[in-house]
């Protein structure tokens, strides 16, 4: 009679174990406030944006997004930071493209798989940005000049192995160029080093350069877009200067995996209505964020076939460490 007694309590020390190991959750979650981590610095596209969906998202749950900025390490910071907090709902990630991006280079061990997807919230272009007094007026005679000039143009990124790297090293590799790659934490640090003449040039997206290009201070020689941009409707495409290229960001939300369903489930219905309200949709529009709602099923589906795509760019482009 002993053995079945103490299997009995080994069952139940496990059971009790593996109650101890689950998130403790309120039964009206969310209560207390929810901790939003965007990996990159504040002033960024992805920062603006998500401030303005933590304001719009107050009319929809009952405790507020705290926006934190955790930048650095190309994202990997802010992306372990979530990844490895308890998955009770209080830790969401601001999730961006470098996210399938940096595993295929070696950089850091957080991958798509370590995240439930909640929603995405825009799509993104790269642009390819001067400074208003620069001697370059289109993009056939900046990458004129590279070609001549061999690693002399500095390419301000967001950082090794960011999207905007990717992007400048795509460009580099397909029009038979060699570019000086300087990383930044983010895409507003590198395009404040290039209004302060540190780079010659960005590869980051239209949105971060809007107000630069707007006011004067700086000239978009092309976007990598399928499609003229909005806001940039005199800037070509690559694709119509016959650089068949096309590259962009995007950024959404996420939680740890096991994150409780009832959990994902209430955040999924708090942004999808958020993305629906007017004045983030206006702010949005404002700052040339491109807002492009996805739910979670679309989301994940689009990070699966960007990270195949992306590993093909590192390995043609040799970026792995």
């Amino acid at each position: 009679m002993k053995k079945p007694l103490f299997a009995a309590r080994i069952a139940l020390l496990a059971l009790i174990g593996f109650a101890a190991a689950q998130p403790v959750l309120s039964a009206d979650y969310p209560d207390r406030p929810i901790e939003l981590v965007v990996p990159w610095a504040a002033g960024g596209a992805t920062d603006s944006m998500t401030r303005s969906f933590a304001e719009a998202a107050k009319k929809h749950l009952p405790q507020p997004f705290i926006v934190n900025n955790k930048p650095g390490a190309t994202g990997s910071i802010g992306f372990s930071d979530v990844a490895r907090a308890s998955p009770d709902g209080y830790k969401v990630a601001v999730l961006t493209a470098e996210l399938l991006i940096i595993p295929h280079m070696g950089i850091g061990k957080v991958t798509q798989d370590d995240f439930i997807p909640i929603a995405r919230f825009n799509a993104l272009a790269s642009a390819i940005t001067v400074r208003a007094d620069a001697p370059w007026n289109s993009i056939e005679e900046f990458l004129d000049y590279a070609r001549r000039n061999p690693g002399s143009v500095k390419v301000g990124n967001s950082g090794v192995g960011s999207i905007w790297h990717l992007a400048a090293a795509a460009l580099q590799n397909k029009a038979k160029v060699e570019f000086s790659h300087i990383p930044f934490q983010g895409g507003n640090p590198a395009v404040l080093a290039l209004l302060g003449g540190h780079v010659d040039a960005v590869a980051v997206s239209t949105a971060e350069v809007l107000t630069y290009v707007a006011s004067g201070k700086l000239k978009t020689l092309a976007v990598m877009s399928e499609q003229r941009v909005k806001g940039f409707d005199s800037v070509p495409t690559l694709k119509e200067r016959n650089i068949d290229l096309a590259i962009g960001s995007w950024a959404g939300l996420g939680v740890p995996k096991n994150t409780p369903p009832k959990v994902v489930e209430t955040l999924k219905t708090a942004t999808a209505k958020a993305m629906r309200e007017p004045a983030l949709i206006e702010a949005m529009n404002k700052l040339n964020l491109n807002a492009a709602f996805a739910n979670d099923t679309a989301f994940k589906a689009q990070m699966l076939r960007d990270s195949e795509i992306f590993r093909g760019l590192v390995t043609d482009l040799k970026l792995t460490n």
